[in-house]
């Protein structure tokens, strides 16, 4: 009897960090929610990403400061890539997530789930639709 209560518990152990690792769906490590800007994609914890049009495809131009006013979406050593979703080397070393090539960012300014408080900040930075809201070019134009 113990030993089919351990081998239950190693399985839904062995199964939630196997889903906690996939960012918990299929098609990448982001969620969707409902904003005043649309539904866009967040992180697993419901914080909006961004992007940054003075990058470059599958490459980051914000370090330094813009960094820490947009801090990067990371991934870990391991994560898997899907669908849309890559993984670009940062020029630090650190990895970050990318989506159609984009690299993904987050905003300083926003403090709770679902703030799109950094939406069209300077004309370069844009929440990423949901992919039954995107359009080509919908969110910062095309590399």
């Amino acid at each position: 009897m113990k030993s089919t209560m351990l081998i239950v518990a190693i399985s839904l152990f062995i199964f939630g960090c196997a889903n906690t690792m996939a960012g918990g769906q299929d098609s990448g490590p982001t969620m969707t929610r409902d904003t005043s800007a649309g539904e866009v994609l967040t992180t697993p914890s419901g914080m909006t990403l961004y992007t940054y049009d003075k990058d470059q495809h599958n490459t980051s131009n914000c370090t330094g400061s813009c960094a820490q006013n947009w801090p990067p979406f990371t991934a870990q050593a391991g994560d898997q890539a899907s669908d849309d979703f890559g993984t670009i080397k940062r020029k630090d070393g650190s990895m970050q997530w990318t989506y159609e090539g984009k690299p993904l960012y987050t905003f300083v300014g926003d403090k709770a789930a679902g703030d799109v408080k950094g939406n069209g900040i300077g004309g370069v930075w844009h929440v990423v639709p949901a992919e039954d809201d995107y359009q080509e070019g919908s969110y910062g134009g095309s590399y």
